[in-house]
């Protein structure tokens, strides 16, 4: 392990801080970050933490949504900080909350009764948005159990902003093809066809990740061509065709929990972001193959680093804070507490 300047300084401040400070870290995170963490997880197994952390500060290692997740469900007095403001996420910015409203103002508009469901890769905004119009908020593993919520709400849900995640959700369920529309967003969200939009259960917005775009059905077939008898493990933001041809699918908990139970001498490829098929490979040098379908990694997760998280801790007193409007904090909190509470079940 490179012990350096930066972790010496990390690791003094929680010595110091004690239970006064919590570090939450992504799956995403590389190994230098996620070595500091009390917690790594998923988007929902750190959604499901923080509602019961007793912590002043809170720092969340991961993209910007994460954090103001973690500032809508703090507790008063509670402070959310997040290593750089800049960490942003191209998949949450494909869905702006202006242009969100105005597509879903268009379609009441056109007589449609729609039940918003965000994944949680969206801003605070939009989650506010969302809980107001008597949506909810869904993560990579609860997809499939949220998407089904949604539906019973009413004659048409709106998942958005990732059309994949939507499109897999939508096979877990067998909801007929014939029963789904992705929206054309253009125009202010005026160019959406309102007679193809009313003969559709499901409304898609066509938002994507761009790391898992990378993962084609192609990357699948050339691993077993290299690889006879190799396990393939995908993240749901891939395309349904890439999906189709992989042996499971999961959030990165799930993929965590297939490379630990995979036998002893698999060759497993995995098909997400290189930090956690890095670590994991790492894990099980030895005893499993654990490969990378293909070199992908997010530049936004990749600015929150250790120098940073460094110079964030020896700081914390005067750090900028996550902020939240107070406008959406209710909304987007009720939003993610219909999640919390629709998955406790």
């Amino acid at each position: 392990m490179n012990i350096s300047n930066d972790f010496g300084t990390i690791e003094e401040a929680r010595a110091r801080l004690g239970k006064r400070l919590v570090i939450l870290a992504h799956h995403y995170m590389s190994d230098a970050v996620a070595r500091h963490a009390d917690y790594t997880g998923d988007s929902l197994e750190l959604s499901r933490r923080i509602p019961d952390l007793d912590a002043e500060y809170i720092i969340f290692c991961g993209v910007f949504f994460m954090a103001e997740t973690a500032a809508i469900l703090a507790k008063p007095g509670q402070k959310v900080f997040i290593p750089e403001m800049n960490s942003r996420c191209v998949m949450s910015d494909m869905a702006p909350d202006w242009l969100v409203k105005a597509t879903l103002d268009h379609l009441a508009e056109g007589g449609l009764s729609v039940t918003p469901l965000t994944y949680v890769n969206s801003s605070a905004a939009v989650k506010a948005l969302v809980g107001a119009r008597g949506g909810s908020v869904c993560t990579s593993a609860n997809a499939k159990t949220m998407l089904t919520w949604a539906l019973d709400q009413g004659p048409h849900t709106l998942f958005l902003p990732d059309v994949r995640l939507g499109l897999n959700a939508a096979d877990w369920i067998d909801l007929p093809k014939e029963q789904r529309h992705i929206l054309d967003v253009r125009d202010h969200g005026k160019a959406v066809l309102l007679e193809k939009a009313k003969k559709a259960r499901l409304l898609l917005w066509p938002g994507q990740c761009v790391i898992h775009s990378r993962f084609k059905p192609e990357t699948i077939r050339k691993a077993r061509q290299e690889s006879p008898g190799c396990l393939v493990v995908v993240h749901p933001e891939c395309h349904p065709n890439t999906v189709a041809l992989a042996d499971a699918c999961g959030s990165t908990s799930l993929i965590i929990k297939y490379v630990a139970e995979a036998p002893e001498g698999s060759v497993i490829y995995i098909g997400t972001e290189y930090n956690l098929v890095n670590r994991l490979a790492a894990k099980y040098q030895g005893v499993k193959v654990v490969r990378a379908l293909k070199y992908s990694t997010c530049s936004n997760m990749e600015k929150v680093t250790e120098p940073n998280l460094a110079r964030l801790i020896a700081n914390l007193d005067n750090a900028p804070t996550v902020q939240v409007d107070e406008a959406l904090k209710d909304p987007a909190k009720l939003a993610l507490t219909r999640m919390l509470k629709a998955c406790a079940k």
